[in-house]
């Protein structure tokens, strides 16, 4: 085996163009793949840019002829050459015009063969992707998408400098305080019995930065939680985390918005049209089921609950007499598109969403055919057309229920199943959207009471202020999320910098006067010395890169990612340790499960 000794890399394979005939040359990298004519052999040569020919024949030496005959697939080569014109020229990679004739080879590392092949979009299941990353992670498409995860941040740090902001860092080792997602927790050597908790955000440490005067604060921070995965969401995942002071949130959508104009217009030269269109949250349920609508298509909702409220029809009548609604959307021109046996597959779609069914009315070729309307008079049916707006060539689709949140959430999600299947999403569509005055609380269920829709320390509108304790279903919130095509990249808020309110928000949550100082009395106490007006955002960096490089889930633009169940194939994480690791942090294990890891 070689070294690389006396050896310099003056090139990267993929930088090379016909411009560079006649230069030698020195390139490193993997073995794509070898061909072997006889007297002729041809070694694609691939690093992190590309690919590029190397050339050998019967006037090389023929040591280093016999060597690059025993080349195969991801064997670790370096090569020095002369830069000269192809004779038979490709399209299909940037230096297909050029080859690199071989004076110089030296084989660094042999490899065995790969369980999938380092190609462009791998057809290898996911699980073996995974557990063989650093294989995975040589692809070409791969390596493009965390280079350009590398090219947001870098922007994003540049911008915020270049607007006041500074870069500090916050702690990994914090206080549980748990309201909202589970906390993940370490043990104290030093301090038996007590934990920290790896942070969920930074979101008390940067407003006590704004308590500390500085008033513009970024950081590209960590954030753990504790819950179920999803595609897009991983148990450590990073935020563009921000905090401005002496603002509202004018100032901050503002300077939101041309951070992601740089940054779509340096890496997809994409012109994003500023200011963003602004819309309530109550507007964008009503119209979309969603609080992170996407506009690049119709489709919206209509409610017909005061049309169907007294009709004959049990489904309708019974989910608005039940306090809920009944809501449709037009798939305006596509009932062809439609047939009855797709029909009902989008009523099984919706049921994964808690909807009982799906009614719909399907009008093509001047025929009409429906699942509801023999139960309803000719006037109530001719109003739900009218609502809808409908005509020749326009499927209706309809659900109700006694929650609107179920209605909400079937329709919302079926819009957009429906223009899937249409084919109609155009992903260099970039349609932005600030969601704002949301609620400043939600039922939780399961709890039994009212907690804060974001977090405790979202101020509420001034407008509502009185509302806080009294009326917290219709108390609304000075927040905002920032939607992109239907995925939010990220969310914030005026916080809380008044002490009396903040205090009116902890006992609205359910906290007594204890509880609080024990789990925020750092930030209670802080308050107490002059708090500025201030408020934030953070960006989920992980799906802003996801959108931006095309990806269809954020493990593709995360080097070492987690599956669904929180494990890491590769490291076999998390794993059991020694018993003296146990004894060191005064821990004991009562049970142990191990499941296998899932995609």
């Amino acid at each position: 085996m070689d070294n690389l000794q006396n050896f310099h890399r003056t090139n990267y394979c993929g930088e090379l163009r016909l411009s560079d005939a006649g230069k030698t040359v020195s390139l490193c990298g993997w073995v794509q793949r070898q061909r072997n004519l006889g007297g002729l052999i041809f070694v694609d040569l691939r690093d992190r840019t590309g690919l590029i020919q190397l050339s050998f024949d019967d006037s090389t030496d023929p040591a280093i002829f016999e060597k690059a005959s025993t080349l195969r697939s991801e064997y670790v080569i370096a090569a020095t050459g002369l830069v000269r014109e192809r004779e038979s020229k490709t399209t299909k990679i940037a230096t297909g015009d050029i080859e690199v004739y071989v004076s110089e080879l030296r084989l660094l590392a042999k490899a065995e063969t790969p369980p999938f092949e380092i190609v462009e979009n791998s057809k290898a299941n996911d699980m073996l992707r995974l557990k063989y990353r650093y294989l995975d992670l040589r692809r070409p498409d791969m390596q493009r998408m965390i280079a350009t995860r590398h090219k947001v941040t870098k922007i994003c740090r540049d911008y915020f400098d270049e607007n006041g902001f500074l870069e500090i860092e916050t702690p990994m080792l914090t206080k549980s305080t748990p309201e909202g997602a589970r906390d993940y927790l370490v043990p104290s050597r030093v301090h038996p019995g007590k934990f920290y908790a790896l942070p969920q955000s930074p979101q008390q440490y940067k407003q006590l930065l704004m308590l500390s005067g500085f008033d513009r604060y970024m950081q590209i921070a960590r954030c753990f939680r504790d819950e179920d995965l999803r595609a897009d969401r991983q148990p450590e995942f990073t935020q563009i985390d921000l905090e401005m002071s002496f603002v509202n949130e004018d100032d901050i959508m503002e300077i939101q918005e041309g951070f992601l104009k740089r940054v779509f217009k340096e890496i997809l030269d994409v012109d994003v049209q500023t200011p963003f269109l602004r819309m309530p949250w109550r507007e964008a349920m009503d119209r979309f089921g969603s609080d992170k609508p996407d506009l690049r298509f119709g489709f919206e909702l209509k409610d017909i609950s005061d049309i169907v409220k007294d009709c004959g029809f049990g489904v309708f009548s019974g989910a608005v007499q039940g306090g809920g609604s009944v809501r449709l959307i037009n798939v305006n021109g596509h009932a062809a598109d439609f047939p009855r046996k797709k029909i009902d597959k989008l009523g099984e779609f919706v049921k994964t969403y808690k909807a009982k069914g799906l009614a719909w009315t399907r009008m093509h070729d001047g025929q009409v055919t429906s699942s509801y309307q023999k139960f309803l008079t000719e006037e109530e049916n001719q109003a739900i057309l009218e609502r809808a707006g409908a005509k020749d060539g326009d499927l209706i689709l309809i659900v109700g229920d006694v929650k609107d949140e179920v209605v909400f959430a079937a329709l919302g999600a079926l819009r957009c199943e429906v223009a899937r299947q249409l084919n109609i999403l155009d992903p260099k569509d970039f349609k932005f959207l600030w969601v704002t005055e949301f609620p400043m609380f939600e039922y939780s269920e399961e709890e039994g009471r009212y907690v804060a829709m974001h977090h405790p320390f979202t101020a509420p509108m001034d407008e509502d202020l009185d509302k806080l304790e009294t009326d917290k279903k219709n108390c609304r919130a000075k927040a905002y999320d920032i939607v992109l095509n239907g995925t939010e990249l990220g969310g914030g808020s005026i916080r809380i910098s008044v002490p009396e309110t903040q205090e009116a928000m902890f006992r609205a949550l359910g906290f007594t006067d204890e509880d609080a100082m024990e789990r925020f009395g750092h930030l209670i106490n802080a308050f107490k010395y002059g708090a500025p007006p201030h408020g934030g955002l953070a960006y989920g960096l992980d799906r802003l890169c996801m959108l931006m490089a095309g990806a269809e889930s954020i493990r593709d633009v995360i080097a070492f990612p987690k599956v669904q169940n929180a494990s890491e194939p590769m490291t076999n994480c998390p794993d059991f340790v020694d018993d003296k690791q146990l004894d060191d942090l005064s821990l004991a294990v009562t049970r142990r499960e191990q499941d296998e890891p899932e995609a």
